[in-house]
């Protein structure tokens, strides 16, 4: 049986993508709004309208750097032709750098660029070996 990635469109990849992992990230605004909101002190339209920014704002973020993982890493893939820990390395690295671009903080973005890197790479290397 072939792996869906290797006869899927990187672009379809990129949207199931988005809309998996951009639904979690909406579940977690979900359950993090309403403590957040609490916290703060908001109660009515105001804690409502909070949480629904919150559910917005999380699965807007977290969607948005899994399209950028799947569409890079799928692209390494195809451009290389292998399918190894290094599509995840670069992806990941991509992802995080993007992640972290909104700081303008170089630091943060290098940081979080091999942070993120690391883990993708890791768990691709755990998936293919």
């Amino acid at each position: 049986m072939e792996d869906l990635e290797s006869v899927a469109p990187c672009s379809s990849l990129a949207v199931e993508a988005i809309i998996r992992v951009g639904a979690a990230g909406a579940i977690w605004g979900l359950c993090a709004g309403p403590y957040d909101a609490r916290k703060q002190g908001l109660t009515g339209v105001a804690k409502a309208s909070f949480v629904a920014n919150s559910v917005g704002s999380f699965g807007f973020r977290c969607g948005f750097v899994a399209g950028v993982f799947s569409i890079t890493r799928c692209g390494v893939q195809k451009y290389r032709g292998r399918n190894d820990w290094v599509n995840g390395l670069i992806g990941g690295a991509v992802a995080g750098a993007a992640a972290a671009a909104g700081t303008r903080s170089l630091a943060q973005v290098v940081g979080m660029a091999g942070l993120v890197s690391v883990f993708c790479a890791a768990a691709d290397y755990s998936r293919t070996s």
